[in-house]
């Protein structure tokens, strides 16, 4: 009996279906198709359970109601056409559409009204490109591919906006992000009205798989505990240490001398030609980790790595090979940012090997570190440094906190914007003087007249920092920034409904809302590429420009190290170690 009335009751349900799959199909593409639609799932639903609870009061709910339900739904299934699904998946879809174009039309009166409440122009915006508006994406990519990121993005503004429009939307599917370069908008957002914004979950989401959670990756209250955290120890004068620096650069020297071997005697005092940034990536690696972790990886120099200890449960770390891992990590990291969003359609499991390798690494001193305590610096003296009061900051970090994830993300982070972004400029800058040889031939003369000529018989004699200020070399620095910043894209996302000083249609100077939850990307290349604020000569390499009329006064057109709450903690640091490191390095390379 109870079979039987749960049969039929399905009988019931799928007859209902039935009928109403005839009235969608004879009002396909009508309001009350899209409409019907909706009122048969809510019906269906309510029907199915009905049928549920009726079983189960009268008897054995559920085996008999579920067969009935799957018999029947096999015959109904069999009765289906390609005519039926197609016209009933239409239905739905234009259902979706209709809703979705509903909500976004009250959502542009509604902010149509916002932004003349409060005195705003709209947004300009870049024309939709390409299939389902992801033109700009799949450009986008394809410049990052050819490392020709943010000379696409410089282009694409003049050509589509012109010279003039500083600050516009770029739409990218479903949704709008907004590109700015102009230095008022950058301020507002970095500075002067930085609680309305922080860095998007996707550069939260996108670096914390190799780098964890850190100073550089994570938003909101947990950055601002990071931040309590790490900046003390960035303004200690420890960190700022020449002996480490000059040890390393030596090894750099050396490395370079392999190069010279069987060039003609006319050629005396020139190497081969070869390939010098992964020497700097090798130095800057080497000096970083062991500012870290108290231990060099010697990547310049295996011979010279030590014994390390034992350490029961946790396998040495990989010195070998750390610097590939963190390549083809950071390699992964650039190509998911690319896809923005859509990062989740590119496959991971290649970059988690080097992300869990990366965690080994860092992992292995967190460990040491939390075992030894206060005697973590004894083992040091086998590594060429051996003053146990010297500045290690996993040693200083793990007095602060003993959370072996904390420990290993706040090191990791540093350790990749360290590493990466002072390479990058070392490479930039011997990149120019090579082309330039007016400002090698100044910059020659002014470091042999501070340090003399080179000998690889005795040190650099650069022992304060101090000696290199006012010097050309500092202007050589910034115009390298300037022509070639390491870091020519920052964003931002807003956090609530708020403004930004320009940027409106058709007048610029006329202040713009931004939506809660809009992402603006801050183009720090495109800045020092505009014509009205760094002169017609904006692409020559020129570093007189930093020293004439009394200096270059430079405000947030220029920000190679970020600007306002969240400026680059090792500001200090790279504005004292960078001089050092070049000057010692054309030391070397201009000797008499």
């Amino acid at each position: 009996m109870t079979g039987l009335k749960c049969h039929t009751v399905a009988d019931a349900i799928f007859s209902f279906i039935h009928r109403s799959s005839d009235i969608l199909r004879s009002h396909q593409g009508s309001e009350l198709g899209a409409e019907t639609m909706k009122t048969v799932m809510v019906l269906l639903l309510l029907l199915v359970l009905a049928g549920w609870l009726y079983c189960a009061v009268i008897g054995d709910l559920t085996r008999s109601f579920v067969q009935a339900l799957l018999g029947d739904l096999g015959r109904f299934i069999s009765k289906l056409t390609w005519k039926h699904i197609t016209s009933s998946l239409l239905c739905v879809l234009l259902a979706l559409y209709r809703r979705r174009a509903k909500r976004r039309a009250r959502e542009a009166e509604h902010w149509r009204q916002l932004v003349k409440r409060n005195g705003c122009d709209p947004i300009p915006s870049l024309p939709k490109k390409g299939f389902l508006g992801f033109g700009w994406l799949i450009d986008n990519m394809k410049a990052n591919k050819m490392e020709r990121g943010p000379m696409h993005l410089v282009e694409s503004l003049d050509k589509e906006m012109g010279k003039s429009i500083h600050t516009c939307i770029v739409p990218i599917g479903d949704y709008q992000l907004i590109v700015t370069r102009d230095p008022e908008n950058v301020q507002a957002i970095l500075a002067s009205n930085s609680a309305d914004w922080d860095v998007g979950e996707h550069r939260t989401a996108s670096w914390s798989p190799l780098v964890g959670h850190g100073v550089f990756t994570t938003r909101g209250e947990e950055w601002k505990v990071s931040r309590l955290l790490v900046r003390p120890q960035f303004s200690k004068d420890a960190i700022n240490d020449l002996d480490l620096v000059e040890r390393h650069v030596q090894e750099l020297f050396e490395a370079i001398d392999e190069y010279m071997d069987g060039r003609p005697a006319v050629e005396a005092g020139w190497t081969n030609k070869f390939d010098l940034q992964p020497l700097f990536y090798n130095m800057t690696l080497d000096i970083t980790t062991e500012l870290i972790y108290g231990y060099s990886v010697h990547s310049q120099n295996p011979k010279a790595r030590v014994k390390l200890p034992d350490l029961p449960g946790y396998p040495a770390p990989d010195r070998m090979n750390i610097s590939s891992h963190m390549d083809a990590g950071k390699a992964w990291i650039e190509t998911r940012g690319a896809l923005w969003k859509y990062r989740w359609l590119l496959p991971s499991g290649e970059f988690k090997k080097h992300c869990e390798a990366v965690h080994r690494f860092a992992d292995w001193f967190v460990q040491l570190r939390l075992m030894r305590g206060d005697a973590y610096l004894d083992g040091l003296a086998d590594t060429g440094a051996p003053r146990k009061d010297r500045y290690v900051l996993l040693h200083e970090l793990a007095k602060e906190t003993q959370d072996p994830d904390e420990l290993r993300g706040q090191t990791l982070n540093i350790l990749l914007a360290g590493r990466d972004t002072t390479a990058a400029l070392l490479g930039w800058i011997f990149y120019f003087l090579a082309r330039h040889p007016r400002v090698f031939k100044k910059l020659r003369e002014e470091i042999l007249e501070q340090f003399g000529p080179y000998s690889p018989t005795k040190p650099s004699g650069l022992t304060d920092f101090g000696k290199l200020r006012g010097l050309y070399l500092n202007a050589v620095i910034n115009e390298s920034l300037r022509v070639a910043p390491v870091i020519p894209l920052n964003e931002r996302v807003a956090l609530r409904d708020t403004k930004l000083p320009r940027g409106g249609h058709p007048n610029p100077l006329q202040p713009i809302m931004v939506p809660k939850g809009t992402q603006v990307l801050i183009s720090t290349y495109a800045m020092t590429r505009r014509e009205d604020i760094w002169g017609p000569n904006v692409d020559e390499f020129r570093p007189e420009r930093w020293i004439e009329k009394g200096g270059r006064k430079f405000g947030f057109e220029f920000i190679p190290f970020g600007g306002g709450v969240r400026q680059c903690l090792g500001r200090k640091l790279r504005t004292a170690e960078l001089p050092s490191r070049t000057s010692t390095t054309c030391h070397w390379s201009i000797a008499d």
